[in-house]
């Protein structure tokens, strides 16, 4: 590793120069890489609603849809207030009160049950609905509904997921930049504290800045990212890869200290030595982001792959940028040092294992209440409802909830083409019966009102029959994520399997219903993943049975914490978070907790006694995971509180507070079990035993003086 430490040390000014070079197609390839705001999109392909969203576009040519709300504007005007959302590029079709049988057909023979929910005389609003011809995330489905609210001049609401998704994109778009600017300028001011120099938490924002951008730019060959990915990835990888730079920054100091007057070599030691460390340490850390990638949501694929890259590059830069960076700005940042206001703490640590058994009495007493409130936090899926209530989108919402309370949300059904009108029209009221279901409605509707289907003209008939599908409306009175609507679905479909077992119920609500229950079971696989993969990784690592066990209970502990105070707090947190935050702890923080253990084991191994390996191994510790999570503490927290779209911030509060729980799980509850369980880590383990010596050739007293 030396060799390749002098080589990037002669190489220095190249590497600077290309490294500089490479920012300009990285760019371009960040700004050139679509972004994805719908977050039902990551949902399987092979799932009943997805494919049925396909047939829905491409027989019918209608992808997202949305409400809109108009007031205190007589029929005459909301008629025109149509024909102009009609004629905005890739509106497929328009529903409204007037025309929702088609212009040829009065509205008069439309059932009054059906026509009254499109009009509220006591609020004065009038409600219809826009498909669009593309998907709910297309760049052409949110230009439509910009262009709407433009054309409209504002007199109507918008509602719907392509409004919350236009509304996201927009709000994400302003913030992210933020988020990056906040997560630096906190996280140097954390390093200037303490480290011993006001320069070099400088150098190691221009590093690990460059390797984020590689990284933001590599995304261009995944063809798109989520927003969410958008979003995170750089917080994230700045958090996550900050400790290599402060490996490497100590490594040089101590080298530099050995051979004075050469920091070449000194610098050449210390790249060998940090790329040997932070090799095994990043492994863990990619273990976590690689567990995601095994979600069937592939939100969860998406974030996993974007991530284990950026610790990819985040390792590359630390061993070569910041090296050439650190020698160019070697005489600066020797007139910028400063003494360090990190403390002893050999007291401390004396204290601390002095009361082992305290602590753990804590872990044991505090771990019910942890798991109980880790099973027991309430999740939510309803994206919308947690967005600003300022936003174009929350009104919209909020209008249609105030005037339109039965139309909380409306879904589809694509039958056979071939179901008779008589059927059809059966099913069709049962669903009616159904409880919290305001209509149903499709072509046996129309028919029902005597009018054959031969006399209905071809535009309508191509609106609602198509190909092998004919589609049907139905709308609910349920909140779109409710276990009400959630349980009217499986009734509607059980309904439409009885008279079409080929049947789809689809739209948003039952994409939802799916969300929920994917994530619930990618919560399972990806917690076991992770930790099976993290298990391994420490059993070769340390070289031991026992301390896998015990390091990755200590890290779980912290995760159950984390996740079970919103439970206490009466804190609703996004479903994403479920699955990804216990991954990210676990791989992010399980490297405090080796590098306690790397110590204990080396000072047992000399001979040194279970109570002074302990002491010594979180005394020299201490310092490094104090720095490490405040770091990431901080790359995280000033993001949490400003962010204004929820499930952001949720993300990044859970990170900044679980950073800090593990580095207090593994200052307290580690080294105590290394003192309860020593024995069994010394039997089940290789290389904590201390080697015998020879002693033949020694006299007594020589023996006497070795022992």
């Amino acid at each position: 590793m030396e060799k390749f430490g002098r080589a990037v040390v002669k190489l220095r000014i190249p590497i600077l120069i290309i490294s500089v070079l490479l920012l300009i197609p990285a760019v371009l390839g960040y700004f050139g890489t679509r972004v994805n705001y719908d977050i039902l999109y990551y949902l399987p392909d092979n799932i009943e609603t997805m494919e049925g969203q396909d047939i829905l576009l491409n027989d019918f040519g209608k992808g997202a849809y949305a409400l809109i709300v108009v007031e205190d504007m007589n029929q005459d005007n909301v008629s025109k207030l149509v024909n102009k959302v009609e004629n905005v590029d890739h509106v497929a079709k328009v529903i409204s009160y007037s025309g929702i049988v088609g212009t040829d057909i009065p509205a008069e023979l439309l059932p009054e049950e059906i026509s009254s929910k499109f009009v509220n005389a006591d609020t004065n609003s009038t409600l219809f609905a826009v498909f669009f011809d593309d998907t709910t995330s297309s760049d052409d489905t949110m230009n439509a509904i910009q262009q709407i609210r433009k054309v409209t001049d504002k007199q109507c609401y918008v509602a719907g997921m392509s409004a919350v998704v236009t509304d996201t994109k927009n709000l994400s778009e302003k913030e992210t930049p933020i988020y990056v600017l906040l997560a630096v300028v906190l996280v140097c001011i954390v390093l200037a504290l303490f480290m011993d120099s006001f320069l070099v938490p400088v150098l190691f924002m221009i590093s690990i800045g460059m390797a984020i951008v590689y990284n933001l730019g590599s995304n261009y060959f995944l063809g798109e990212t989520s927003y969410i990915t958008k979003a995170l990835a750089a917080v994230l990888q700045l958090g996550v890869t900050l400790d290599y730079s402060i490996f490497l920054w100590h490594s040089y100091k101590e080298h530099k200290a050995e051979y004075p007057g050469n920091k070449e070599k000194a610098m050449a030691v210390a790249i060998g030595n940090t790329l040997t460390s932070v090799v095994g340490s990043s492994i863990t850390t990619v273990a976590g982001f690689i567990a995601l990638c095994f979600m069937s949501f592939t939100l969860g694929l998406d974030l996993g792959v974007v991530m284990a890259k950026g610790v990819v590059f985040g390792v590359i830069g630390c061993v070569t940028i910041l090296p050439a960076l650190v020698l160019t700005f070697d005489r600066a940042l020797e007139k910028t040092m400063h003494r360090e206001i990190m403390p002893d703490f050999s007291k401390f640590a004396h204290w601390v294992v002095n009361h082992s058994w305290v602590f753990l009495i804590a872990f044991v007493i505090l771990l019910v209440p942890a798991i109980y409130g880790y099973n027991n936090t309430e999740v939510y899926y309803d994206l919308a409802g947690t967005l600003p209530k300022d936003l174009d989108c929350s009104q919209a919402n909020t209008k249609l909830a105030e005037s339109f309370k039965d139309l909380n949300s409306i879904y589809m059904i694509l039958a056979d083409s071939d179901l008779s009108t008589e059927d059809g029209q059966n099913m069709l009221d049962e669903i009616q019966n159904v409880d919290g279901i305001s209509f149903a409605l499709g072509l046996p509707t129309i028919t029902e009102t005597g009018i054959p289907e031969d006399f209905l003209p071809e535009s309508l008939i191509s609106e609602l029959k198509s190909g092998d599908y004919q589609l049907m409306l139905v709308s609910s009175e349920y909140a779109i994520a409710s276990d009400e609507i959630n349980n009217q679905i499986d009734e509607v479909s059980a309904i439409t399997k009885k008279y079409d077992n080929q049947a789809m119920v689809i739209g948003e609500a039952p994409c939802t219903k799916d969300l929920i229950t994917i994530t619930d079971k990618d919560f399972k696989t990806v917690s076991f993943v992770s930790i099976a993969a993290i298990f391994v990784i420490i059993f070769f690592v340390l070289k031991s049975i026992s301390l896998p066990i015990l390091l990755v209970a200590a890290i779980e502990f912290a995760i159950f914490v984390n996740m079970g105070i919103p439970y206490f707090t009466g804190t609703s947190i996004p479903f994403i978070a479920s699955v990804v935050i216990g991954t990210i702890q676990l791989g992010a923080t399980v490297d405090y907790a080796i590098l306690m253990t790397t110590r204990y084991k080396r000072e047992r191994a000399s001979g040194l006694s279970k109570k002074e390996s302990v002491e010594i191994a979180l005394a020299t510790s201490i310092p490094s995971i104090v720095v490490s999570a405040l770091g990431f503490f901080a790359a995280t927290f000033g993001v949490g509180m400003y962010a204004n779209v929820d499930m952001i911030a949720s993300l990044c509060i859970l990170m900044a507070r679980g950073a800090i729980i593990s580095m207090v799980v593994v200052i307290l509850v580690v080294p105590s079990l290394f003192m309860v369980f020593d024995k069994l880590i010394i039997h089940t383990s290789i290389g904590f035993k201390p080697k015998k010596r020879k002693y033949s050739n020694l006299s007594e007293e020589d023996k006497f003086a070795h022992q």
